[in-house]
Parts: structure tokens; C-alpha cells; sequence
């Protein structure tokens, strides 16, 4: 072989080991790209990046409301502090049990997951804080418990003993839940949207794709002006008020405000073609007859610029057997009757303590009171 076809032959050689060093980083760069997209895929369904709060959607949860904390209660009102917080820090590799607002933050999330998909650099979306009057020793617990149901809760206010409504309006809050009926109703005097949430007395399948909230209307929704006239005169007095006022906007409730947030969360999804497909469903579930007092109601949600997926009229009907079957993730009421009958048959109801009907017999239904006066 002469010197000149060695030299060609080096040259060849040398462009197939190039050529081929080139495809191995080509090879290289594109499987770091696929395992940088997977990574960043699998991150962003597992936890969503936490919401600037001056735009978030704000629902403060106490910690008895997220889990089940009812024999902790018991050694703390028996035993005292010391012991109570004792046995959570022998217990914090034990995850507490669901409490009844834990589907809910479920369901807020799998929304949240939706709106990210559809709007990834916006946080108008759900911001879950856990608000609890807990002493700092027991955060562990309650961190290794979020962490076992890989919630995405993030900020947490633990007060030590004293009452968290104050830190409330700073965590700007649309809603708080509790189960302490006391600091809810501290939350509605200091205009925060708030509710005593209640177990379902037995278990229900809840969608687990579709947020699902059904309210009340009369002193949740609207003001309490209209229960005021029944409690007063009677449901003659009342139809007769209503039909009188039809074209009147009642007076905004302590609710109000949370339906608001919801439309417009709607709104986003049927902007976006998806008003069939939408993971968010309003009810208003109501004692008012369609005919004689329905009008009001829906024309009070129109001239706000509000709607709700479905409107129930029950005349005076019990809410429980509708609300099973809706299976609403929370339902809403300032009637206690209407919340022990929706629980009895496993709806988790939130106690809305608002208006002229906590004054009254709160197991009593409207209409028995009408009859009575």
C-alpha cells in the first residue's frame, strides 16, 4: 500500500470515529432532554408550584377539619396540653386519619392540576393553608401526615393555644373551615367566609374528578332578610314579600363571595371550550318554592353577574335525599336541620352560624316554625 492510501485511509477512519463521536452526543443530549422533560413532567403532577397568595384562591382548613383528630381531642380535654402534645410527637410517624374536609382538598387540588395545564403561568388557583391553633411541636405530625397523602398544603399557621382567626385577613382568606363552631363564627363577625364542617354519617363516593359545592340560599348566598319575614309573619307573608320584591337584588350573604371565586374559576375552563368538561360544579340547593319565591333568588345571582350549575327548589322538602345523590364534596346551610338530615345520609355539611335563624330552634325546620308563630 503506498504512503498516499495510507493517508486516505487515516483520513476515512478518522471521519467515521468523528462522525460517530458526534451521534453519541447527539444521542446523549437528547436522552438528557427526555429524562429533563419526564422529570419536570412527573414533579409538576406531583406537587404544583405554590401560588403568589395576592392572587391564589385562598381556603383555610383547621386541622381538625383535614384529619380525623378525634381521640387526640379526647387526651387533650382529659390530660391536659402536656400530655396531648406528648403523645403526638411518641405518635408522629403514625399518618391521622381523613377528616371530613379531606375530600375536598382532593378535589381542589385535581382543579388546580386542570388550571395549570390549561394556564401554567397563572396563580389564580387554590391555596390550601392549614390554620390551626396547635403548638409548634405537633407541626411534625401534621407535616409527616400531609406528606403520607401527598397533599400539596404548604403554608401553615400554628398558633400555640391562641386563636388563628386574627391571621386570617393576613393570609388573605376566602374561606375557612373548622369544627370549632365558636372561631367560625368569630371568622363571619369579622367578615370571612367561614363554616363548621361536619363528618357524613356514612360514606359516600365522591367524584374524584369534578369539584362539586352546593349552597343554601337565604342567609348563606343571599342576606337573611327574607327568613326574617317568616320568622315574623309566616310563609304567607313571605311568597307575598317575594313576589312583591321579585325584581329587588337581595342583600350578599356570608357565602357570596366563595360562589364569586368559583365562577370565575368556571369561566377560565369555558374560555377554553371545556363548559361540558368543566372539574368545578355549583348547586343551589334551597327550602323556597320555584313558583311562589324562586324568581327572587335567580334574579338576585343575575344581577351580581353569578350563576350555578343547577338550582333546586324543594318547598320545604328535606335537602338529605337530594344531596345524596348530588354527592357535593361540602354543602353549605345556616340551618342545623338541614345539616344533621344532609349528614344522616353522608353528605359532609358545613353549619353556616349567620342571620336571625341561629336565634331560633336550630333542629326545627323552617316550616315548623312558621306554623308554630
Amino acid at each position: 500500500m503506498s504512503e498516499e492510501e495510507v493517508k486516505t485511509q487515516a483520513k476515512a477512519s478518522g471521519a467515521v470515529a468523528q462522525n460517530k463521536d458526534k451521534g453519541c452526543s447527539v444521542d446523549r443530549a437528547t436522552d438528557w432532554k427526555d429524562a429533563q422533560k419526564d422529570f419536570e413532567r412527573l414533579s409538576s403532577t406531583k406537587k404544583l408550584r405554590t401560588p403568589k397568595s395576592q392572587y391564589a384562591i385562598t381556603i383555610a382548613v383547621s386541622s381538625r377539619c383535614l384529619f380525623n383528630m378525634v381521640e387526640e381531642r379526647k387526651i387533650y380535654e382529659q390530660d391536659g396540653v402536656e400530655s396531648y402534645v406528648k403523645y403526638q410527637q411518641e405518635h408522629e410517624e403514625e399518618p391521622l386519619k381523613e377528616g371530613p374536609a379531606f375530600p375536598l382538598v382532593k378535589a381542589l387540588e385535581t382543579v388546580n392540576l386542570r388550571l395549570r395545564e390549561l394556564y401554567p403561568d397563572s396563580d389564580e388557583i387554590f391555596d390550601v393553608v392549614l390554620m390551626t391553633n396547635n403548638h409548634a411541636q405537633v407541626g411534625v405530625r401534621l407535616i409527616n401526615s400531609i406528606n403520607h397523602y401527598d397533599l400539596s398544603i404548604e403554608r401553615f399557621c400554628m398558633t400555640g393555644g391562641k386563636s388563628p382567626i386574627g391571621y386570617l385577613k393576613a393570609y388573605l382568606t376566602n374561606l375557612y373551615l373548622s369544627s370549632d363552631s365558636e372561631k367560625v363564627g368569630e371568622a363571619i363577625e369579622a367578615g370571612i367566609a367561614a363554616a363548621t364542617m361536619f363528618q357524613g354519617e356514612k360514606d359516600l363516593h365522591l367524584s374524584d374528578s369534578q369539584l362539586r359545592v352546593a349552597f343554601d340560599g337565604d342567609a348563606v348566598l343571599f342576606s337573611d332578610e327574607s327568613e326574617k319575614i317568616v320568622k315574623a309573619h309566616g310563609l304567607d307573608s313571605f311568597f307575598e314579600h317575594e313576589q312583591k320584591f321579585e325584581d329587588k337584588p337581595l342583600a350578599q350573604g356570608p357565602l357570596k363571595g366563595f360562589l364569586e371565586v368559583l365562577g370565575k374559576l368556571q369561566k377560565k375552563f369555558h374560555a377554553k371550550d371545556l363548559r361540558l368538561n368543566c372539574p368545578i360544579r355549583t348547586y343551589l340547593v334551597t327550602a323556597r318554592s320555584a313558583a311562589s319565591s324562586g324568581a327572587r333568588a335567580l334574579k338576585t345571582l343575575r344581577s351580581w353577574g353569578l350563576e350555578v350549575d343547577e338550582a333546586l327548589f324543594l318547598a320545604g322538602a328535606p335537602k338529605g335525599p337530594l344531596l345524596e345523590k348530588i354527592r357535593p364534596h361540602i354543602f353549605f346551610d345556616d340551618q342545623m336541620f338541614h345539616v344533621k338530615g344532609a349528614q344522616a345520609l353522608g353528605t359532609i355539611a358545613a353549619h353556616v352560624p349567620y342571620g336571625i335563624g341561629q336565634k331560633y330552634n336550630k333542629n326545627t325546620p323552617i316550616t315548623e316554625q312558621a306554623n308554630k308563630s
